[in-house]
């Protein structure tokens, strides 16, 4: 499964549902499930760190445009590439180990089980 590491407070905002775009300098044309992993640092008061935290769907990335800074929990800057979220769904946290860039996490029976009722729990549809 593809993961992604976000900095809190983003993360956890995304888990949430507070925001649907996650914003990078670079473009995907990776589309489908992604792992939500909340860096290890920084640090912030009660927000996880260092584990994976919701499971959403990656389903379009295009260049930042001015409308997205509401979602993106952030103002539109330069080269930035709006990656869309959809099907947000929190789930119980477990310890990741985290990479730049989009990277591969394998999937043993205890997180196939995560996942699975991480499915009931969607939080937002498609927006977009």
């Amino acid at each position: 499964m593809k993961a992604l590491s976000i900095k809190q407070p983003w993360a956890s905002l995304i888990a949430q549902g507070k925001k649907t775009i996650e914003t990078r300098t670079w473009k995907t044309n990776y589309r489908g499930p992604l792992l939500i992993c909340a860096s290890k640092k920084p640090t912030i008061h009660n927000l996880p760190t260092g584990c994976a935290i919701a499971l959403v769907t990656l389903i379009g990335c295009r260049s930042m445009q001015v409308e997205d800074a509401n979602a993106a929990q952030c103002e539109l800057y330069d080269h930035a590439w709006s990656w869309m979220l959809s099907d947000i769904r929190p789930i119980v946290p477990f310890c990741v180990r985290g990479l730049p860039g989009l990277f591969d996490i394998g999937i043993n029976d205890s997180i196939q089980v995560i996942i699975e009722r991480a499915n009931d729990l969607t939080i937002q549809s498609n927006l977009f």
